[in-house]
């Protein structure tokens, strides 16, 4: 199959986004930019946020961790299902009852202007660092496996699906995602479950059948009860429970679609079957990474982790299934980045330039103001993607969920503060707490975890080992893992309790 012929489904594909574009941006205004005039139905949100949750890496890398730890990833989606909880119950009611365009607006009203900024400029940190470590992997794949056979080089074909992007999103905002998310999402579970049927066809294999082979390999094993490991069943519960509510309930990109649905009842409806649905998907996509072990046993494929799916469907599966692959692989990389762009236009321009605030702004003016910050963060993306190139690391998933902990720790704290507690803060230091709070963290996962920092930056010399020194001599064996977020917020948490006061009676 030759490169040419994948290159012209993944622009054919890209057209038929735009043409839904058109149609569903007709008529557009920034409000439809911004929260889809809430009037979005909301079985549509449940269903394209599967495909935004889900991005790239849970389609490359998901199925790459049962190799090393089986279905311990299962424990973290167990988590997960438990913050979706919290979010449907606890935070959109919130959400609702102050009628929030920008979710960090809440900030404001408990805090004040310095907190709500300081909210909003770590979602921008975060979710531009994840969105681009997301968009990353998928365009790597696609420069390795297609377009360096073109002769097409990395940065162009960065610079050329971010300008797709811009194109289908930069008129219609989230009225135009909702419907190319739900298009993408189908699109990418069609591949999953393409690739599992062809690949247990092969085997001759039925589901259980695969199952009980799996088990005998011990590659079905769920729970981990080794306390010092970072992936202790409680670590990836707890990790997985509050990464949910970090990375969803307080990111403006999620709930921008969740607050576009009518009203808080449909709301938390979308909220619950997304929830369901991605249990069982993320179930399936381990379930075809022991088939893709199982396979890449009987056909001698020797790769890393993360290309181990990409090389079995693109080189040692028929011409259609490889084509459904990319097509897949493609809806996987556009949820992850145009929900992205357009939540973090939203935020900059409600929450950082004040475009709600500024009443003698017209129309047009605050359209020309939305369009040039969408088009200066397609660049940043860009900037920073290429960043991931020089650096080429091949654990995405991890990555991501180590930024996670660092940036979204501080919008945890301030969120859980303001629910919890009844005390006011001096609001211009709320900056520095969440600023010194991930420090601190830093620091003390930089001396655990040294293993894990030293091959992602390339870490040498003598001083690495006398850090390896002290970590054992402080923690012995025990390791962070995913709750490093947990830990986070707790000090964030303890940070803004140092500077609050009782609330007055008129609070």
């Amino acid at each position: 199959m030759t490169p040419w012929l994948l290159f012209s489904f993944v622009i054919g594909y890209f057209l038929l986004l735009l043409v839904v574009a058109y149609y569903t941006s007709r008529n557009s205004n920034n409000d439809s930019f911004f929260i889809g005039n809430r009037n979005s139905n909301w079985m549509l949100v449940a269903f394209g946020m599967i495909g935004t949750s889900l991005s790239g890496v849970t389609f490359v890398s998901v199925p790459g961790t049962v190799g090393g730890s089986a279905f311990a990833y299962f424990q973290v989606v167990i988590g997960y299902l438990i913050g979706y909880f919290l979010i449907a119950f606890i935070l959109l009611p919130l959400y609702y009852r102050l009628n929030l365009t920008s979710i960090y607006n809440y900030l404001q009203h408990r805090f004040g202007m310095v907190s709500y900024k300081t909210g909003a400029l770590f979602f921008i940190i975060s979710r531009t660092l994840g969105a681009t470590a997301r968009l990353y992997l998928v365009i790597n794949i696609l420069q390795i496996f297609i377009l360096d056979n073109l002769g097409i080089p990395f940065w162009m074909t960065t610079l050329v699906i971010l300008f797709m992007i811009i194109l289908y999103t930069f008129e219609g905002g989230v009225k135009t995602i909702v419907f190319t998310d739900t298009l993408q999402t189908s699109f990418m579970l069609l591949g999953l479950i393409v690739c599992i049927i062809y690949i247990m066809t092969n085997l001759g294999h039925s589901f259980f059948g695969t199952l009980n082979e799996l088990r005998s390999l011990q590659l079905t094993k769920i729970f981990n009860t080794d306390i010092n490991s970072p992936s202790h069943f409680l670590k990836h519960i707890l990790g997985g429970a509050f990464i949910t509510v970090a990375m969803t309930g307080l990111d403006q990109e999620m709930m921008q679609k969740n607050i576009s649905v009518k009203n808080l009842k449909d709301s938390q409806k979308n909220m619950m079957t997304f929830s369901t649905i991605m249990a069982l998907v993320n179930f399936l996509f381990l379930f075809l990474g022991g088939l893709l072990i199982l396979f890449a046993s009987k056909n001698g494929i020797s790769v890393p982790p993360d290309d181990l799916f990409p090389t079995a469907a693109l080189h040692h599966m028929p011409t259609a299934v490889s084509i459904i692959f990319i097509i897949a692989l493609i809806s996987a990389l556009f949820p992850s980045a145009d929900g992205a762009l357009t939540a973090l236009t939203s935020s900059f321009c409600i929450d950082i330039l004040g475009l709600k605030r500024n009443a003698e702004w017209g129309e047009e003016k605050k359209k020309r103001i939305r369009l040039t910050t969408h088009f200066s963060f397609a660049f940043i993306f860009f900037l920073v993607v290429m960043g991931f190139k020089l650096v080429d690391n091949k654990s995405i998933i991890d990555v991501i969920l180590k930024i996670a902990g660092f940036t979204y720790g501080p919008l945890l704290g301030l969120f859980a503060f303001g629910i919890l507690s009844k005390r006011s803060i001096r609001d211009r230091l709320s900056l520095v707490i969440c600023l010194l709070a991930p420090t601190i963290i830093l620091g003390i996962d930089l001396i655990n975890n040294i293993q894990w920092y030293q091959p992602q930056l390339n870490l040498d010399g003598a001083w690495v080992e006398n850090i390896k020194s002290l970590s054992h001599a402080i923690f012995r064996d025990f390791k962070i893992g995913y709750e490093l977020l947990i830990y986070n917020g707790l000090l964030t948490y303890a940070g803004l309790m140092l500077i609050s006061k009782k609330a007055s009676p008129t609070n």
